[in-house]
Formats: structure tokens, C-alpha cells, sequence
């Protein structure tokens, strides 16, 4: 990979963690906008039981959220570090160089299509 496909990949890279961050920052201020008789459960006696169950719902899928995209923050940042190493855009399995076309639809990639396939398909038989 030469250095003008590296710095591109490094642009995208820090798009997709910048778009993360905003979207973790959203979720942070959501979460510190609940009372914390909300976040407690505690709620008066004249909320409903369902819209208990509502607010709690939206707590859970919040928490689901944030929990999957600092997952995906970490996959950027190693995706970055790999950039960094030389290792970048190299599939793990076969040790040759994975398309462009893969790069640009899964950044954070760290395998081949076709490692990918195989690798599938071995879990299939397993389960």
C-alpha cells in the first residue's frame, strides 16, 4: 500500500471515529439529561407502569448503543494503529494485500473476502 492510499485510508478511518464520538457524545448527554429518580426506577406514583417500562426500554437501547459503538471506536483505533505499523490492509490469514474495494466498505477490516468465506463457512460445519 502506498503512502497516498494510507493517508486516504487514515482520512476514512478518522471520519468514521469522529461520526462515533458524536454519536457517543449524544448518547452521554441523553443519559446525564434522566433524573436520577428516572434512572433509578424511582418514579412517582402518577407515571404509568408502562411508561416505566418505556424510559427504561430507551435506557437499555441506549446502553446497547453506546456499548456497540465504543466497541466499533476500538476497531477504528487499531484499524489506525495497524495504518501506523505497516500492517494495514494485509489479511491476517493469507498474508496478501486485501482489495481496495474491501478497504473503502469495511475499513476495520483485518481479513480477505475470500478468508472471510472460508472462515464462515468453517463456523457453519461447526454449529
Amino acid at each position: 500500500m502506498d503512502q497516498d492510499d494510507r493517508e486516504y485510508f487514515r482520512q476514512i478511518l478518522m471520519e468514521k471515529r469522529l461520526e462515533i464520538q458524536k454519536d457517543l457524545g449524544v448518547v452521554e448527554s441523553h443519559s446525564m439529561n434522566t433524573t436520577s429518580a428516572e434512572s433509578s426506577g424511582d418514579l412517582i406514583y402518577s407515571d404509568h407502569m408502562a411508561d416505566m417500562g418505556s424510559a427504561s426500554m430507551e435506557r437499555e437501547k441506549a446502553f446497547l448503543f453506546a456499548s456497540r459503538d465504543g466497541a466499533y471506536l476500538d476497531q477504528l483505533d487499531k484499524a489506525v494503529q495497524r495504518l501506523d505499523d505497516g500492517t494495514y490492509g494485509v489479511c491476517r490469514v493469507c498474508d496478501i494485500e486485501i482489495p481496495k474495494a474491501r478497504l473503502e466498505a469495511v475499513p476495520t477490516t483485518k481479513i480477505c473476502v475470500t478468508c472471510k468465506e472460508l472462515e464462515a463457512k468453517e463456523k457453519a460445519k461447526r454449529a
